[in-house]
């Protein structure tokens, strides 16, 4: 091969060199900066939201990276979760413990109810491992039941109140009778006291018993056909003469023949409660007005007064038990808090509900409505029933004559 094509074979190879080292350096650029692709997420077992959905539980599902994969319904609507982000780090941090050693945990939650306000749930959290890389959190709501025996509480140390006074007021008139042997008029003024405390225990503990097993049946066992004219009626009369001695006038209202079915002694009960709560919260020369009527196949048994009246915040716990607007006064009067209670479970085992209508200085209206007997409703055709007694009506009223 002559000079001249060895020169040219060189600088060809040379220029092929040169390319393929472009070619190579441009190659590597590119490998380095292009984009990794990106890691395919653990798929959850299969089934896993057809079991969430049916779980009476809040089911959430959560990645490693805490993120909410899938959840039920219910999980949203309890505010646990909102969007992919769990709410509560109280759940987050117990993932991430299941997370890290995959042991279940168990623990009950005080969670707030939402980001406004200072309400809080009590929530009951199971929290497994599910597959290799997702967390289970089954959460219950137990608020209720919590409340349910936070009440059950109060109730036994209430008890345990109630019935350590009038026992400690015997024992001590007991010890002064003692001391007081030599003197008739003193044993005689203790007896007395005897006898008024010693009513008040006896009425306490059968309220208590009535309230009890008011409480265990949901509903009544052998509902019969009453006349609740009759039952409103027996309890005026049981009344009057509680309502006479404190010169309170009773105004019976009653339809005829108005029919339930349910428990005649309890419904007796109940509306007697309702008047003596009424005499012993209304001043004297004045009425409390009783009656029955028929609404929309709805019995209503109603009881106004014009006494002081319920300040609106009072109003909603007076159906509780021991609860009183003034303690002072029911104590005085003999009252134990337990009145109120009984007429609203005595209402609910008949279906029905109790409601109060009150303003402080116009006295308070108590219903009891309750589901008609609906063989026995009149027709209603046969012309407008006349209203029971509203608390209107006897407002403006002078005492000793009818409203208008």
């Amino acid at each position: 091969m002559d000079a001249t094509s060895a020169a040219v074979l060189a600088g060809f190879a040379g220029l092929l060199t040169g390319a393929l080292a472009v070619v190579a350096v441009r190659y590597s650029e590119r490998q380095q900066t292009a984009m990794p692709e990106p890691a395919v997420a653990p798929a959850l077992p299969a089934g896993v939201g057809d079991v969430l959905a049916v779980l009476r539980s809040s089911g959430i599902v959560v990645d490693t990276a805490d993120k909410v994969v899938n959840n039920s319904p219910s999980a949203v609507a309890y505010g646990l979760v909102r969007g992919e982000e769990l709410v509560h780090d109280e759940l987050r941090h117990l993932a991430r413990q299941v997370r890290r050693d995959g042991v279940i945990r168990e623990a009950r939650l005080e969670l707030s109810r939402g980001p406004l306000g200072q309400g809080h749930t009590i929530m009951q959290a199971r929290v497994a491992p599910l597959g290799g890389s997702h967390v289970l959190l089954l959460v219950e709501d137990n608020t209720k039941a919590a409340r349910v025996e936070e009440v059950r509480r109060d109730f036994v140390a209430n008890i345990s109140h109630e019935l350590k006074t009038p026992v400690g007021g015997l024992a001590l008139l007991a010890e002064a009778v003692l001391d007081a042997k030599e003197d008739p008029e003193a044993v005689e003024r203790f007896a007395g006291r005897m006898q008024v405390e010693s009513a008040r225990l006896a009425e306490l503990v059968k309220e208590i018993v009535e309230l009890s097993r008011l409480q265990v049946a949901d509903t009544l066992h052998q509902p019969r056909l009453v006349d609740v004219t009759a039952a409103t009626r027996e309890a005026i009369d049981h009344s009057r003469v509680g309502a006479e001695a404190r010169r309170i006038e009773l105004v019976d209202s009653c339809e005829p023949d108005l029919k339930v079915y349910g428990d005649e002694d309890l419904l007796v009960t109940a509306v007697r409660n309702l008047i003596g709560n009424a005499v012993a919260y209304s001043e004297p020369g004045t009425r409390v007005a009783v009656g029955a009527r028929l609404r929309d196949d709805v019995v209503e048994v109603t009881v106004a007064d014009q006494g002081h009246g319920i300040a609106p915040e009072e109003q909603e716990r007076i159906f509780e038990r021991f609860y009183r607007v003034d303690a002072a006064r029911s104590r005085a009067t003999g009252g134990t808090g337990l009145g109120l209670s009984i007429v609203k479970h005595v209402a609910a085992n008949h279906g029905g509900e109790v409601t109060v209508w009150s303003e402080p200085g116009r006295g308070s209206t108590f219903t009891i409505r309750l589901p008609a007997a609906v063989d026995h409703t009149r027709d209603a055709g046969a012309g407008e029933a006349p209203a029971a007694p509203s608390h209107a009506a006897y407002e403006d009223t002078p005492v000793g004559e009818e409203p208008a």
